[in-house]
């Protein structure tokens, strides 16, 4: 009986030993992943491939945020981590050991800061021409390639900026001087030179707006002091322009506002209304000078019905507008009846809006008309005294 079992023990030892044997050939790895907040990460995919030999393993963590793998070959592995079907960090070159667990962690915290380090890196070395030894050390050969071509396009660009920024401050110049000039001719001549720098800034870079807005505003002023056929082929170039505008900012209101004051300059009065209407729509702190321009190009075309619709609609979006009461009034008088006696009655409201214009502006340019205007109507011309407030002691 002994010997049965003695034998059996050697036997089983014999087993042991083979077993043991066959176990020093493998591995094992593990590791934790934690996202970007530092807690741990259930049910990331852990992608082992090996390299020196063909060979790939995959595992995920358990809800602490481990993963462990046993029975690897000995060997060279890339090990990728993934979550939710994307490879958010990887480790290459991972040596596996048999005398304990290889190690490899991810921390997604860690790894994120790394490589906004290194894309700063990578991006000021760009935007210089220059790369740090210890930037270029952590750099793959890809990446290498990535920062040549980077670099020589950024090299291409700061020259081309400099030509665009040149183009357009000589073109804002420009644009200042023909605006102070007094003299009609000078002024056509510095909005000629501005027109210039603004088309070769736009042909630098087409895609700036601020290029465009500039260069229709400068057509339109140099249109205002041209005539004939000279001054509406210079409101249709403007006209274009302020569309070439919109077409790459479609809430551009300042472009919306100037197109329709070019197309009012050309009597195209459909376009200007829709024009301004737009512009009116996209930046309500504006809408009352925008309804205000469309009353008055209406007025301009005899149509002061409906110019007293956004006369109103300029005062709804600023009831300070002393202007656009002055113009309702006056489009009000143009409905006033008069009799065998020659009394006006002009319809409902129209005397308190000459009288809002001088409460609001008493010495301003229409304050005189108002108060003409207020004695036709036997109206009482109202003021109001200010009282100073006593010091306190």
């Amino acid at each position: 009986m002994f010997a049965q079992l003695r034998k059996a023990l050697i036997s089983l030892g014999f087993v042991l030993i083979a077993a043991n044997a066959a176990f020093a050939q493998t591995t094992t790895m593990e590791g934790d992943v934690k996202d970007t907040n530092g807690q741990p990460v259930k049910g990331a995919v852990i992608d082992i491939t090996r390299t020196d030999i063909k060979g790939h393993y995959s595992v995920k963590s358990d809800k602490k945020g481990h993963w462990f793998y046993m029975g690897l070959p000995i060997g060279t592995y890339d090990v990728a981590c993934v979550i939710d079907g994307k490879q958010v960090d990887s480790v290459k070159g991972v040596k596996s050991t048999i005398s304990q667990s290889t190690v490899t962690d991810f921390d997604l915290r860690k790894s994120a800061a790394a490589q906004q380090s290194q894309q700063a890196a990578m991006q000021q070395a760009a935007a210089t021409g220059q790369i740090s030894a210890e930037t270029e050390k952590g750099m793959t050969k890809e990446q290498k390639e990535q920062f040549e071509a980077a670099a020589k396009k950024a090299s291409e660009s700061m020259k081309k900026n400099k030509a665009l920024n040149d183009a357009y401050n000589a073109g804002v110049e420009n644009q200042k001087k023909g605006e102070a000039d007094q003299d009609k001719a000078q002024k056509a001549t510095d909005f000629k030179a501005a027109i210039d720098s603004f088309n070769q800034a736009g042909q630098l870079d087409p895609n700036q707006v601020a290029v465009w807005d500039h260069l229709g505003q400068t057509q339109y002023d140099l249109a205002m002091a041209q005539t004939g056929d000279e001054k509406n082929a210079t409101l249709e170039a403007s006209i274009a322009t302020f569309k070439k505008a919109v077409a790459l900012k479609p809430d551009d209101s300042f472009a919306y506002n100037q197109m329709g004051n070019a197309f009012a300059a050309a009597n195209k009065l459909p376009e200007a209304t829709e024009a301004l209407t737009k512009a009116a729509s996209l930046d309500p702190q504006n809408a009352a000078t925008a309804n205000f321009n469309i009353g008055a190009i209406l007025v301009n075309h005899g149509d002061t019905e409906k110019a007293s619709e956004y006369f109103k609609k300029a005062i709804e979006a600023n009831p300070s507008y002393a202007e656009a009461h002055y113009q309702l009034g006056i489009a009000m008088m143009s409905k006033a009846s008069v009799d065998a006696s020659g009394k006006i009655t002009p319809p409902a409201g129209t005397a308190e809006e000459f009288q809002k214009y001088l409460e609001l502006k008493p010495d301003g340019p229409y304050a005189q008309s108002s108060k003409e205007m207020l004695t036709q109507l036997n109206a009482k011309i109202e003021t109001k005294t200010v009282v100073p407030q006593k010091k306190k002691k």
